[in-house]
């Protein structure tokens, strides 16, 4: 489902907003109501429990491939999502990391009015990804983010968010494969790590591997009890992926 803002809209009318909002709820089956918002296996080592938490907002950094791995766990157990103001974001991609696109709402460009936007999202809607057009206040924050809480909403950022609860991210990457000047890239290894406050506060740091050589996104060491790779199908190079390559 894509939706597209008309330019230099005032904002969504309550009347399209109404219409949303029912479609999704005739379309999402039940109600989910746990606080923690599972995400993919591979991630459960870095993140506090294992998992994400409803109500809450995360910035995502340095990564469109660690985006898409945050939204397929939600995806995966039944959840719909959303992804705003990120319009290089590939459905072909997204369904190969396992989000349903059945289950998917896009907004490429939401207009100046992205914030409004994002907040009538966040209404019908548990797990909304967005890229900000512009600067957030902090007031804007505290305003949203108390709507994130009310309806259990989590918020994943693709950029920066004052008073956010965790930021997550890659530190290093480093891709395997050329020797000597030659070869194919086969696989790359990253350490991803997740700091913030309240159960984000304990700084969490996993290396794994995005992708491997197999086209999976798992632990970079496999140990006793790891998690079942998940293939991807054909190689998928997305933003910095581009660069490394270029």
């Amino acid at each position: 489902m894509t939706i597209t803002a008309p330019p230099h809209a005032p904002g969504p009318r309550p009347a399209r907003v109404e219409e949303l909002q029912a479609r999704i709820r005739g379309m999402q089956a039940t109600r989910l109501d746990s606080k923690a918002v599972p995400t993919h296996p591979a991630l459960a080592q870095v993140l506090p429990g294992g998992t994400l938490r409803e109500g809450t907002v995360v910035q995502v950094e340095g990564s469109m491939t660690l985006l898409m791995a945050l939204l397929a766990g939600p995806s995966a157990s039944g959840r719909w999502a959303a992804v705003a103001g990120m319009p290089e974001f590939g459905v072909e991609a997204a369904a190969r990391f396992g989000i349903a696109l059945d289950r998917l709402v896009l907004v490429p460009d939401p207009g100046r009015q992205w914030l409004t936007v994002v907040a009538a999202l966040a209404d019908v809607i548990p797990v909304v990804a967005v890229r900000p057009a512009g600067r957030v206040s902090p007031a804007e924050s505290s305003r949203l983010q108390a709507r994130l809480r009310q309806r259990g909403t989590t918020l994943l950022v693709a950029g920066e968010w004052p008073g956010s609860d965790a930021r997550i991210g890659v530190e290093t990457s480093e891709w395997q494969g050329l020797e000597q000047g030659h070869g194919h890239l086969a696989e790359r290894e990253v350490v991803v790590s997740v700091a913030g406050r309240g159960e984000f506060e304990r700084r969490g740091r996993s290396r794994l591997r995005l992708p491997g050589r197999h086209l999976e996104f798992a632990p970079a060491v496999a140990s006793p009890g790891s998690v079942e790779p998940v293939h991807l199908g054909e190689p998928v190079l997305l933003d910095f992926e581009r660069r490394a390559t270029g």
